[in-house]
């Protein structure tokens, strides 16, 4: 019996590898590979735990002008959360190795109700308004569990898609920005706080239905030695550059742009948000686009061309003289931060196989972190140099040592776990003594 189960999974890998190299991306193949509904829950879990973990900044402008917070203050207000996430990221990626990620999911998900209900019942000071900021942190932490959840259950040709599609769920900033301002019109910016628990109800029945452990997921937990061993490499602490800009980009700026596009150009707090969603479209639905062209044309090649038109569309938005303009050229910038953590993704996969689930929640700290750092230089460079840019302008300037950084050290990652231009390395490929100690458990999927 177990011959026979051997013999049907390494036709269904055959059969999948062979329709990659036909044709690449094919849907149904690509259905068949691992498992559609958790891969849905998964999104879902990220989407509407994103929603919860930008609810400052989405709501920022009101809880701004009741405070009477300044420019440096709102950056404080709304980088709290994103340097929570980052922290608690490191403790769920642990989970999610040690407990597996349907159970972490559900812990997590329990948690980012309580913050919610401060905010509703609670949220009388700015010392209560940085205390749910902390403990929103608990939700910008599923990306630690959904992105391993999602990723375990499909092969490496498929990577990029599926991560990209997990990943999207941070279009539940679209949710906050769209609705947040709307709902806080008609019933107060501490009544969004409590409708927020609804659509997290559902998603917490949709999660613990739809998904299911991987069966390569059921292998020995992960000791905090193997957690420290990804830390301590230095591929890891470029990693964590390399998304600190295109993640940590993506959700500093979905935080803070209501708050810069009103203060800036003196739009309503509705159409600030309006405008902000319509940024935040942009980078969350073409995640799986720099996903999928990062499987078919390579990652680190997508991720240099990210890279720089991030730097480019930075220096033109901090110039925009008008709203028009500054929209614009944020969309573009957002939309190369979304691909940017598609890219991004593509590669981490490749490189840490069986310790995903710790790499995630490494780089997604540093993600959160790079967010953190966003926010802060949008609020606090405002106020020290008196110009609404200059914080663009400083991220532009970390995001150009990135790039830099990618192409110096892709000489030395190319044949040693990745092929040229950051495409898959073939399957029988031998990988080098050196870097074989981080690479030699069961990859994401089995392929012999």
């Amino acid at each position: 019996m177990d011959t026979l189960r051997k013999f049907q999974s390494r036709r269904r890998q055959s059969g999948i590898a062979s329709a990659s190299r036909r044709g690449g991306m094919n849907a149904k193949a690509f259905l068949k590979a691992g498992h559609w509904p958790t891969l849905f829950g998964s999104f879902l879990y990220f989407d509407i735990s994103f929603m919860a973990w930008v609810m400052l900044g989405a709501l920022g402008n009101y809880i701004a002008g009741e405070f009477g917070l300044t420019p440096a203050q709102k950056g404080f207000m709304t980088a709290i959360p994103l340097l929570a996430g980052a922290v608690l990221r490191l403790l769920l990626g642990y989970l999610t190795d040690r407990i597996g990620p349907k159970r972490t999911g559900c812990l997590g998900i329990t948690l980012t109700a309580l913050p919610l209900l401060i905010g509703w019942l609670r949220a009388d000071s700015m010392a209560q308004i940085h205390l749910i900021g902390i403990l929103l942190g608990v939700a910008g932490a599923s990306f630690a569990v959904a992105l391993p959840m999602a990723s375990q259950w499909y092969p490496p040709q498929y990577q990029g898609l599926a991560m990209g599609i997990a990943g999207a769920g941070n279009s539940g900033t679209l949710l906050a920005t769209l609705f947040g301002p709307r709902l806080a019109e008609m019933y107060g910016w501490r009544g969004v706080f409590g409708l927020a628990l609804i659509p997290l109800t559902i998603m917490f029945l949709a999660f613990l239905f739809c998904t299911r452990e991987a069966p390569q997921a059921r292998r020995q937990p992960k000791t905090v030695g193997d957690f420290l061993r990804v830390l301590s490499q230095r591929d890891t602490a470029l990693f964590c550059y390399f998304y600190s800009i295109t993640f940590g980009g993506f959700v500093g700026l979905a935080s803070f742009l209501s708050i810069y596009l009103h203060d800036r150009y003196g739009v309503s707090k509705v159409l600030a948000g309006d405008l902000t969603s319509l940024c935040v479209l942009a980078g969350s639905f073409l995640r799986p686009v720099g996903g999928t062209l990062s499987d078919r044309f390579g990652g680190i090649r997508m991720l240099s061309l990210l890279y720089l038109g991030i730097v480019s569309c930075l220096l033109l938005s901090a110039w925009a003289p008008t709203v028009a303009l500054g929209t614009t050229f944020l969309v573009l910038t957002m939309a190369c931060l979304g691909m940017g953590n598609g890219a991004v993704f593509q590669l981490v996969p490749h490189r840490y196989k069986a310790n995903i689930g710790a790499a995630t929640g490494i780089l997604g700290a540093a993600g959160g972190f790079g967010g953190f750092i966003l926010s802060n230089m949008m609020g606090s460079m405002r106020e020290m140099f008196a110009a609404h840019g200059a914080g663009l302008v400083g991220f532009a300037i970390l995001a150009g040592g990135a790039l830099l950084a990618l192409r110096a050290i892709q000489g030395k990652w190319v044949g040693r776990w990745i092929a040229a231009h950051g495409r898959p390395l073939p399957e029988t490929a031998a990988v080098p003594a050196a870097a074989a100690a981080p690479l030699t458990e069961p990859a994401l999927v089995a392929t012999r």
